[in-house]
C-alpha cells in the first residue's frame, strides 16, 4: 500500500493560506486524477482543488472551516494498482469501496466501521458521493448550527442550499430532537481522522495527555491548555508563530463554532508570561509552594470595557476570506484616496429607444441586452477625452500611470459580498460581444466560479445599485484606481423641457474621484461627456 500525501497547492495568486470550506470527498472514498476534493475560499475567490491521485482517500487533515496555509498536507490518498483498477466501475463503487477498504488496515476502514456501528445505516449522510451545492455563507451558518449540509433539501435551482434552508432544516432539526433528546445523532460538519504517524498535517496533534511537545515550558511557566484544535485569524497566527507560541496551549475561554477561538492580544500574553518564566532562573528553588507559581498571566485583558461581548441572541459571523479582502481594499481605498464624488443625471430617452429597436436582433443572436454594454461605451468615450480618470497613483515613485487599456470592472453582488471582474479591451468590442461577457462574468460571479485573474487589471469600475433600488450613492474607489461611476435605475422622473415639468427616463450617475489626481472641475467634463454618449446613442458608433 503506497500512501500519497497531497498539500494544499497555490489556488491563488501569492495566497498564503485559504479556508476549507468544504470537503468534497471522505475517507474511503475512490477518487480520480483531477477530480475536485475540496472547496477552498482564499481572500480572492472560491476554487475548487483537484486531486492529483487516482486512488482512495485514506485520511483527511484540515476540518471545514479551517484555515490553512499553502503547502500544508490537507488529504492522503491510498494508491495502488488494484485500486485503481477498481475504480473503473463506479456504479458499484460506493458498494464496493465500503466493504473493499473496511477490511484491511487504514483509519479508512475504522471510521466507516464506526459510523455503521453507532448510527445504523443512516446515521449520518453520506456527503461525498453527491454534492452539495451551496455558497460558503450557508456552508458556514451550516457549521454554526451544527448542521450537516448534505442533509438538507436545497431550494435554489439545482438544489442549492440557501442560508434560509439552512436554518429550516436546524429549525426542523431541533424540533424533532426534543421527542428524541439524547438519541440525536450530533450533526457535526465531519471533522475528519487524523491518525497519521508523523506527517505534516494541518490538524495539530497532541499527545494522549493534552501536552504539547513543542513549547519547552519552563516547570515554572503558564500552563498550556493543550487543546486539539484551535481557530484564530491569519493576523493571530501570525502573532503565535513570531513569537514561538503554539496556540493551541494559549488558554481562552472564547469559541467559534464550538471550536476555541483565540485572538491576538491572549497570545501575546500568554508570550510574555513564558518568557517572564523564563527570565526568572532562581524561581524554580521555590517549587511547589503556593505563592511561587507563577501567575497564569490571565491573557484577559483586565479591562473587561475593551473586551468585545456577545450577548444572547446575538450571531456571529467569521470576518474573513473575500468578505475580508472588500473590507481592507475598502478601508485602504477610503483612507488613502481622499474622495470626491460628484451627481448628474442623463436623460435617456434615446438609449431607451435605442435598446428596444436592437433587443430583437440581440435576442436572435441568444443576447441578453441590458443597458450596461451602452454606459460602458459611453464610459470609455469619456476616459479616452479625460484619461486621468483611466489611471493610477503610484505614491512610492511620484508618478501617474495614465493606462493605455480600456478595461473595466462591473461590481457584482454574491452570496460572499462584491466581486469586481473586469471585462478586458471595452474599446474593441461591439455592444453584443459586451453584452455576453458581462452577462458570463456577472453568472460566474455568483456561482463563485471566476478565476482570481478576471479579477484583475481593472482600470476603472462601475457599480450598478440601480439594480437593487437607489438613484444617487458614495461609492468607494476600487483601488488603485483613481474614479468609479455609480448608476442609479433608469426610470420615469421629472424633467424641465421647454419650460414644462414632463416624465422622462432618466439615469442617475454618481462619481467618485480620487482628488489627488483628479480636479472636480475633470470629473464634471467626463460625466458630460458620458452623458452626451448616452442621450444621443449614435455617438457610440464611433467608440
Amino acid at each position: 500500500m503506497t500512501i500519497k500525501e497531497f498539500k494544499l497547492p497555490d489556488v491563488g495568486e501569492g495566497v498564503a493560506e485559504g479556508e476549507l470550506v468544504s470537503w468534497l470527498v471522505a475517507p474511503g472514498d475512490r477518487v480520480k486524477e483531477d477530480q475536485p476534493v475540496a472547496e477552498v475560499e482564499t481572500d480572492k475567490a472560491l476554487v475548487e482543488v483537484p486531486s492529483s491521485y487516482d486512488g482512495v482517500v485514506e485520511e483527511l487533515f484540515a476540518e471545514e472551516g479551517q484555515m490553512v496555509p499553502v503547502g500544508d498536507v490537507i488529504i492522503s490518498f491510498r494508491v495502488d494498482e488494484e485500486g485503481a483498477g477498481d475504480a473503473e466501475t463506479p456504479d458499484e463503487e460506493s458498494a464496493g469501496t465500503e466493504s473493499e477498504s473496511a477490511p484491511s488496515d487504514g483509519p479508512a476502514a475504522e471510521s466507516d466501521a464506526g459510523q455503521a456501528e453507532d448510527g445504523g445505516a443512516d446515521a449520518e449522510p453520506d456527503t461525498p458521493s453527491g454534492r452539495t451545492f451551496a455558497p460558503p455563507s450557508a456552508r458556514r451558518l451550516a457549521r454554526e448550527l451544527g448542521v450537516d449540509v448534505a442533509a438538507v433539501d436545497g431550494s435554489g435551482p439545482g438544489g442549492r442550499v440557501s442560508e434560509a434552508d439552512v436554518r429550516a432544516h436546524a429549525e426542523g432539526d431541533a424540533g424533532s430532537a426534543g421527542a428524541d433528546d439524547a438519541d440525536a445523532p450530533e450533526p457535526r460538519p465531519a471533522p475528519t481522522d487524523t491518525g497519521s504517524d508523523g506527517r505534516k498535517s494541518a490538524v495539530s496533534k497532541r499527545d494522549a495527555d493534552g501536552s504539547a511537545a513543542s513549547s519547552g515550558t519552563a516547570a515554572a511557566g503558564p500552563e498550556p491548555a493543550g487543546r486539539e484544535t484551535t481557530l484564530a485569524t491569519p493576523a493571530t497566527r501570525k502573532v503565535a508563530r513570531d513569537r514561538g507560541v503554539d496556540l493551541d496551549d494559549v488558554p481562552t475561554d472564547e469559541t467559534r463554532d464550538g471550536e476555541a477561538f483565540v485572538t491576538a492580544d491572549r497570545v501575546r500574553a500568554y508570550a510574555d508570561a513564558l518568557e517572564a518564566a523564563e527570565s526568572e532562573p532562581a524561581e524554580p528553588a521555590a517549587s511547589d509552594s503556593n505563592t511561587t507559581d507563577p501567575e497564569p498571566a490571565d491573557p484577559t485583558p483586565t479591562g473587561g470595557a475593551t473586551e468585545a461581548t456577545t450577548a444572547s441572541g446575538d450571531e456571529t459571523v467569521p470576518y474573513r476570506g473575500v468578505r475580508r479582502t472588500i473590507g481592507k481594499q475598502m478601508e485602504r481605498s477610503k483612507f488613502t484616496a481622499p474622495h470626491v464624488t460628484h451627481h448628474d443625471t442623463a436623460e435617456v430617452d434615446s438609449l431607451v429607444e435605442a435598446r428596444e429597436e436592437l433587443k430583437p436582433t440581440a435576442e436572435a443572436e441568444d443576447v441578453k441586452l441590458t443597458y450596461m454594454p451602452f454606459v460602458m461605451k459611453a464610459i470609455v468615450a469619456g476616459l479616452k477625452r479625460h484619461p486621468y480618470l483611466n489611471s493610477e497613483l503610484r505614491e512610492d515613485d511620484e508618478e501617474i500611470v495614465l493606462k493605455g487599456e480600456y478595461n473595466l470592472g462591473i461590481a457584482v453582488a454574491t452570496d460572499a459580498g462584491l466581486m469586481v471582474p473586469v471585462v478586458e479591451s471595452v474599446d474593441e468590442k461591439g455592444l453584443f460581444e459586451l453584452a455576453e461577457e458581462v452577462n458570463d462574468l456577472a453568472a460566474r460571479a455568483r456561482e463563485r466560479k471566476l478565476k482570481p485573474a478576471e479579477m484583475k487589471g481593472g482600470t476603472f469600475t462601475i457599480t450598478n445599485f440601480g439594480a437593487i433600488g437607489g438613484e444617487y450613492a458614495t461609492p468607494i474607489i476600487n483601488y488603485p484606481e483613481t474614479a468609479i461611476l455609480g448608476l442609479g435605475a433608469i426610470e420615469e422622473r421629472p424633467v424641465v423641457r421647454d419650460g414644462e415639468a414632463v416624465p422622462a427616463p432618466t439615469l442617475p450617475l454618481s462619481l467618485s474621484i480620487d482628488h489627488r489626481v483628479v480636479d472636480g472641475a475633470i470629473a464634471a467634463e467626463f460625466a458630460n461627456t458620458v452623458m452626451e454618449h448616452l442621450e444621443n446613442p449614435l455617438l457610440l458608433l464611433n467608440e
